[in-house]
């Protein structure tokens, strides 16, 4: 799997206003209906994967330009426009939506493997959970698919610290561990091993977890106790030369260790003997004894996961917020005299369309026919 991108956006309270609803379900309904029509439903997918392209089509359809509603509540509409009818499906959602997925997935009417996709949707909210540690909490997780099989994911999590939510968004790749570009806000305290960067950190956490958990234990204790007792921790690196942790991996580590929980867990990992780090994350590693095991990789064994935050490029998607306006006044109200002409618009071209599948049938019939009689 790849990381398409991630999005931070101001929390924002608040509800859509009842005139804007039918607006957004018309608008959302005729621009995916169209791209299905032109493109196929595998290309939508790949489309609402992009954080950009997500959120010009939000900013299009009215919503806030700028707030984790954006989310939530765009979501929320393309599930309920899409429905199954038209080879895409939008499954899950906000709190307890989320967890509904593997059912959801269970009624699905495509010919695709279903237990991947489970296996999918639970390995990518443990990737943004425990392989990236950024602060966020998620709340949300819709599984978009195609009857191609082709699925993305977009996910919400909350910084109660910041007020910001962060969306990530998935595609269906061959690894979890590639090289991506990633629009949002860089935080100041983050860890995570899906860099290319922390591939030997990765697989010291999936040596160690192979390893007699009482040594484990032993060695995240001493890591710890470096990490407590030194204001400037050393190690060697590169054939010699001296290096210091970081000020952002030493707010990583500011959380206390419950040594008796993460042995516990260590324990439980070592006798299912994971072969890889994505079987790790499935078979039960979590943010608190994975950021012990990063701790041990660095401080220990000298291969730090990478503190870099994974946004990395600017996000700007503002100027679609012109097409017909947006919720929150920004640039101006929505203007429904203009909404409701591209409504018209979009949907006269989806008739024009169905007509003209109609007429090639015909035709085709006709040449058959005439074929046949000849």
């Amino acid at each position: 799997m790849e990381v398409e991108g991630i999005a931070d956006l101001p929390l924002h309270t608040g509800h859509v206003p009842p005139y804007l609803i039918p607006i957004m379900r018309r608008l959302s309904s005729g621009i995916i209906r169209i791209m299905i029509d032109e493109w196929g439903p595998s290309k939508v997918v790949e489309r609402l994967s992009n954080p950009l392209w997500f959120q010009g089509l939000n900013n299009v359809i009215g919503m806030d330009w700028d707030s984790s509603g954006s989310t939530t509540v765009t979501l929320g509409i393309l599930k309920e426009v899409v429905g199954h009818e038209y080879g895409l499906a939008i499954l899950g959602g906000k709190g307890k939506s989320s967890l509904r997925i593997p059912e959801e997935i269970d009624l699905l009417n495509f010919d695709v493997d279903k237990e991947k996709l489970k296996e999918v949707s639970k390995l990518v909210a443990k990737v943004d959970t425990t392989a990236i540690q950024d602060g966020y909490q998620l709340y949300h997780q819709s599984l978009i698919v195609s009857d191609e099989g082709k699925w993305g994911i977009i996910q919400q999590g909350m910084s109660e610290e910041t007020k910001f939510a962060r969306r990530y968004h998935w595609i269906n790749q061959a690894s979890i561990t590639s090289s991506h570009d990633v629009a949002g806000l860089k935080s100041n305290s983050s860890v995570n091993v899906v860099m290319d960067e922390a591939q030997r950190a990765r697989g010291v956490v999936l040596d160690l977890i192979r390893q007699d958990p009482r040594k484990v234990i032993r060695e995240i204790e001493e890591a710890e106790s470096m990490l407590k007792g030194r204001s400037n921790i050393m190690f060697w690196v590169n054939g010699g030369t001296e290096s210091f942790v970081s000020p952002q991996a030493k707010l990583v580590y500011m959380k206390p260790i419950d040594i008796k929980k993460v042995g516990e867990v260590i324990s439980k990992l070592n006798e299912f003997s994971p072969t890889s780090f994505d079987e790790a994350l499935l078979q039960g590693l979590g943010p608190s004894t994975a950021r012990a095991l990063y701790l041990v990789a660095d401080l220990i064994y000298r291969e730090p996961p990478s503190y870099s935050d994974v946004a990395n490029i600017p996000y700007d998607p503002f100027k679609y917020a012109f097409a017909v306006g947006g919720k929150d006044g920004v640039p101006y109200p929505v203007n429904r005299r203009v909404a409701y002409e591209v409504i018209r618009t979009l949907e006269n071209m989806i008739e024009r369309s169905k007509l003209d599948r109609k007429d090639k049938k015909i035709a085709f019939r006709r040449l058959k026919e005439s074929i046949g009689r000849t």
